[in-house]
């Protein structure tokens, strides 16, 4: 088992890349270690199959210096927040014991990605309840866990956030682990069918949406989030 401190789940391979990949960047710089959950393989994507996918997701992990990854092979499109889908996140959730869970946006322009926000939160609630009985890779039952924090990022819909990171130091690393996925933004060597995705627009729109972020706390480049309670703090000096 690999103990991860901070652990982001997304609905589909490159959600976490693009949304809060400089935020786990800026953990791992502080020592704590990283890691990915992907739902799906992203087959319903117009671009690129499975096993590419899979692929740039290696790729990306790579340049994100990742300690675990893995892909819950969820059908893309059809996953739904019930206890056959949990199950698997739990199994997950106990595996890697993470103190800090990063998610989907709670509503955005996919719908797999506020059902994506429902499935962690509930499934790191249920995580903790020692009467769900899961088994371990090793065929041994698993002992409960619950994260201590959720925390969901935001993606394609504009959302205030609660909270902002400053992930100026490792915007060139996440713009990099994005361009990981080849298949699946602008890249004029590709005869694939053009998506929303695909157009360079879309990628100076990731670099505002950075950029707005940062600028709201005093920085160039920052990652937002959205909380379902409270961040407390010990004390007001930790605030910027």
């Amino acid at each position: 088992m690999t103990k991860l401190d901070v652990l982001a789940l997304g609905a589909h391979p490159d959600d976490v890349e693009m949304s809060c990949a400089g935020t786990l960047l800026a953990a791992a710089a502080a020592g704590k270690t990283i890691g990915i959950v992907d739902f799906t393989r992203g087959e319903l994507g117009t671009r690129g199959t499975p096993a590419t996918r899979a692929a740039e997701a290696a790729a990306a992990s790579a340049v994100l210096g990742l300690s675990a990854r893995e892909n819950l092979g969820l059908p893309d499109g059809f996953f739904r927040n019930d206890r056959e889908h949990q199950l698997p996140l739990i199994q997950a959730l106990r595996r890697y014991q993470p103190d800090v869970v990063l998610a989907n946006a709670i509503h955005d322009r996919h719908p797999d990605h506020g059902r994506g926000a429902e499935l962690a939160r509930d499934a790191c609630f249920l995580a903790g309840l020692r009467m769900i009985e899961t088994l371990g890779d090793d065929g041994q039952p698993q002992a409960p866990w619950r994260p201590r924090t959720l925390y969901h990022y935001i993606q394609d819909r504009q959302i205030t956030p609660a909270f902002v990171v400053d992930i100026t130091a490792y915007w060139p690393r996440k713009w990099e682990a994005i361009q990981a996925f080849k298949s699946q933004f602008f890249n004029p060597e590709s005869d694939e069918p053009e998506t929303y995705l695909t157009s360079q627009a879309f990628g100076r729109f990731m670099e505002a949406r950075a950029r707005e972020f940062g600028h709201i706390i005093g920085a160039e480049f920052g990652e937002g989030f959205t909380v379902q309670r409270p961040v407390g703090v010990r004390e007001v000096g930790e605030l910027l």
